[in-house]
């Protein structure tokens, strides 16, 4: 551990965003040690090849989530750091700056038994009618290229990739692109 962490922003969220099945809740340093173990799911088939220790990748894991945690909480202070909670049980994150004009998804993961069941799908969807009816033009995100089935997820969802660098893929969303098939949906907004 690199110190203490520091503190999710204390912050009024402006959207409530209506997950089908789920809750979203701002997170708190209670949410760490979920928040930990969540950033070692998404790093671990990739440091599986990698000829080291047990001990040695925990610890690595450990440091690079502080230091994402720290950057995140750093340089987003406008980031809604919210829990996604199914049942009461924490599966999942969603980190959104929603104060500028255009929507931010700093990230969004699950942990790996709540993946491919819908949960990503649906709270993208939440998020795009959340923006579309409070007249938020588009929604950003960045996607590692190597992370073939979130880019196919949002691409499926009408991102579209606006620039790309060595790693990652920068992906826009605009609301005028509304999927026809979440039309009809609830809102999105509580």
């Amino acid at each position: 551990m690199i110190g203490p962490l520091l503190e999710f922003p204390a912050r009024t969220i402006r959207y409530r965003l209506c997950v089908p099945a789920c809750i979203l809740r701002p997170a708190k340093p209670d949410d760490l040690p979920f928040l930990r173990q969540l950033y070692h799911s998404f790093r671990r088939d990739e440091l599986a090849r990698i000829p080291w220790s047990q001990e040695d990748k925990q610890a690595f894991l450990d440091q690079q989530f502080d230091f994402q945690h720290c950057y995140y909480v750093a340089a987003f202070p406008q980031t809604d750091f919210l829990i996604i909670e199914k049942d009461g049980t924490a599966i999942g994150r969603l980190y959104i700056d929603c104060d500028a004009d255009i929507w931010h998804i700093v990230d969004i993961g699950f942990l790996p038994e709540w993946r491919n069941l819908g949960f990503g799908s649906g709270t993208l969807k939440a998020i795009q009618h959340a923006a579309a009816i409070g007249g938020i033009p588009g929604i950003v995100l960045h996607v590692d290229r190597n992370n073939r089935r979130a880019y196919d997820l949002y691409m499926a969802l009408g991102f579209m990739v606006v620039e790309t660098t060595v790693t990652h893929a920068r992906m826009e969303w605009r609301s005028h692109r509304l999927l026809p098939e979440t039309a009809d949906e609830p809102s999105g907004v509580n």
